[in-house]
């Protein structure tokens, strides 16, 4: 790819393998076969926003990221968890070492899964019965609609301070590809073998 290419763009780009990783281990996973197996991706998702999360008191990314504040799904997990009848598991965050501006990368797999998440919601109403306010909240748009978050995260991302960082960043958005892609993997074989 030329420099010229925007950061945003080669994320998507370099990581649709991942990201297409990522919807077959949903279909895998059947997680709105049941409010039991649906529980076991809301565990994985609780996990990675922590690491998320983690991320997000660092002055590089506050400073990168400038509305970070409003960003961000674990709690929500957390009481999706606690709807569900689910204890929430425990372990280390996987972040713990990760910084600017391989954070972004990280960030940027968790903002981009905000947009199909509404698909998620939707199917999560339809076949489980739970919505934004009972065991779905983690996947719930952001009060000021998904679109509009997303697009000024794409714009801090796509800013010309961050364009000597591309490959970083991209290492950043693989590694927490296959974190996520990890704790699906386990949740749900846990699920199948409870």
């Amino acid at each position: 790819m030329s420099k010229s290419t925007a950061l945003s763009q080669r994320l998507k780009s370099e990581t649709a393998s991942e990201h297409e990783r990522m919807h077959q281990l949903m279909a895998e996973g059947a997680p709105f076969a049941s409010r039991e197996r649906y529980a076991r991706f809301v565990a994985a998702q609780y996990l990675f926003q922590r690491d998320i999360e983690h991320l997000f008191a660092a002055p590089p990314v506050q400073a990168a990221v400038p509305d970070i504040s409003v960003r961000g799904r674990a709690e929500a997990s957390l009481a999706d968890l606690a709807d569900l009848g689910t204890p929430a598991p425990v372990e280390d965050i996987a972040t713990a070492d990760v910084a600017m501006p391989e954070a972004l990368g990280w960030i940027y797999v968790s903002e981009g899964s905000t947009l199909g998440a509404a698909f998620l919601l939707k199917e999560a109403g339809e076949k489980l019965g739970l919505d934004a306010s009972f065991g779905a909240r983690n996947l719930a748009a952001y009060p000021e609609g998904r679109m509009r978050v997303w697009k000024r995260f794409v714009e801090a991302l796509d800013a010309e301070a961050l364009q000597a960082v591309q490959q970083p960043v991209l290492a950043g958005a693989r590694a927490a590809y296959r974190r996520f892609g990890e704790l699906l993997e386990r949740e749900f074989a846990r699920g199948a073998n409870a």
